[in-house]
């Protein structure tokens, strides 16, 4: 019978970890509540291996079907189940062994066998950590750092837990609101070039066949035609190419400058790509400063991890202004990329000296505001989507049955 880590507390608070059997979570659940405990947390461990807990009970390893990357969610699992594990007593390296089978990364499983054998041969959680910059970033190791040095490991894992649940959340609500539109104009795009590719062709071989001499619009449809089906390997070759040449220019530091400049000063949705970046640094912050980093670390991190170039260059000249004893929201006027609001919020969060509580307020704001406005803006879209498809296609189908009305005409 499949068997479950738990962790749970009684009627009195207490704690208290190891392992059920039951044929489901619900079971298992039920199992422990029968004995009186409130379950905070069940981790299936199932099946052929076996390893032992701390408490020395059997608990058996389901092999874990495995992918070759490392996605976000295997990053967010990891870290939930290292809190949960660490917050009911159990050591690190015995909580390393029983979330290492869990794992479906090949990549992150590889990570936390180096990690155990470097923390028995002494190194710290983070330092050993420090040595995957591809699997672990700066903010993780900065913030194990901080839980290591607080004596507060299980808190700060759990906080940044919490911190990529939300950004996987984010990251979901924006995919959602553009899957549908996305969907709509590539069946669009495909019916267009089947009428283009195959149906107008058929077309033109009937009416050339009588020798008339087609209208404008059909003579335009027509040439259009031949020049998708003839250059068609060239079009998708210079697609290809033009893709790829604009990637490399963004990867330069030019390139990439000049795009981020592009994106903000874009009608629209530049307002949109200023909010998700804000989105993203406000979290960092808010993550960091909750765990007990301090302010100048803080802004070192998220100068390198908020992934944009222009309020990286913005997050150094605070940081340095910082350091000389200024006050971030005055630095942040300076810049003039950031809103009054936002400026106004940190200059309150500096005076009362409640930072970490401003930062996580403001990036909740950017959060639901990024939400709400693409979804008005995917809104919007769409019946514009509609029309401009539905006015092609019809336009199509005019130009392919205009000279069947001359043909008619012509009989009459």
């Amino acid at each position: 019978m499949p068997k479950f880590f738990y962790v749970a507390q009684d009627s009195a608070g207490k704690k208290s970890s190891g392992s059920i059997e039951g044929s489901t979570q619900e079971e298992a659940t039920k199992r422990l509540a029968d004995e009186g405990l409130t379950v905070g947390s069940l981790i299936p461990v199932h099946s052929e291996d076996t390893k032992k807990t701390e408490d020395d009970s059997s608990i058996k390893i389901k092999p874990t079907k495995m992918h070759g990357g490392i996605k976000s969610e295997d990053l967010v699992l990891f870290c939930r189940q290292l809190a949960t594990l660490l917050g009911a007593g159990i050591t690190i390296l015995r909580s390393l062994q029983i979330v290492e089978p869990q794992i479906s990364s090949k990549i992150l499983s590889e990570a936390i066998k180096v990690l155990k054998k470097d923390m028995e041969a002494g190194l710290s959680f983070h330092k050993a950590m420090a040595k995957h910059p591809k699997v672990f970033s700066d903010l993780w190791v900065n913030l194990v750092e901080s839980g290591e040095a607080s004596g507060n490991l299980a808190a700060v894992l759990g906080r940044l837990a919490s911190f990529l649940e939300r950004g996987e959340q984010f990251k979901s609500k924006i995919i959602s609101a553009l899957t549908y539109p996305i969907i709509l104009l590539t069946a669009g795009i495909g019916a267009l070039l089947f009428m283009m590719l195959k149906i107008l062709p058929t077309f033109m071989g009937i009416f050339q066949g009588f020798g008339m001499e087609l209208p404008a619009l059909t003579m335009m449809l027509m040439n259009i035609s031949d020049f998708l089906r003839t250059k068609f390997l060239f079009i998708i070759l210079g697609g290809g190419g033009a893709i790829y040449g604009f990637k490399a220019y963004v990867k330069t530091p030019m390139g990439r400058r000049n795009f981020e400049k592009l994106q903000f000063s874009l009608p629209v949705v530049g307002e949109f790509f200023r909010a998700v970046t804000m989105e993203r640094f406000t979290s960092n912050m808010a993550t960091l400063l909750e765990s007990g980093v301090p302010i100048l670390y803080a802004l070192e991190i998220s100068e390198h991890s908020v992934g944009n170039v222009i309020l990286g260059d913005i997050i150094r000249t605070i940081k340095d202004d910082v350091r000389e004893g200024k006050g971030i929201a005055k630095s942040m006027t300076k810049s003039g990329f950031f809103d009054g609001m936002t400026v106004q919020m940190i200059g309150v969060g500096e005076e009362i000296g409640e930072l970490p509580a401003m930062f996580k307020k403001i990036n909740s704001f950017y959060e639901d505001y990024s939400a709400t406005f693409l979804e008005r803006v995917v809104a919007m879209f769409e019946p514009l989507i509609m029309v401009f498809l539905g006015g092609v296609i019809g336009t199509m189908v005019i130009g392919m049955f205009l000279p069947i009305f001359q043909l008619s005409n012509m009989g009459g």
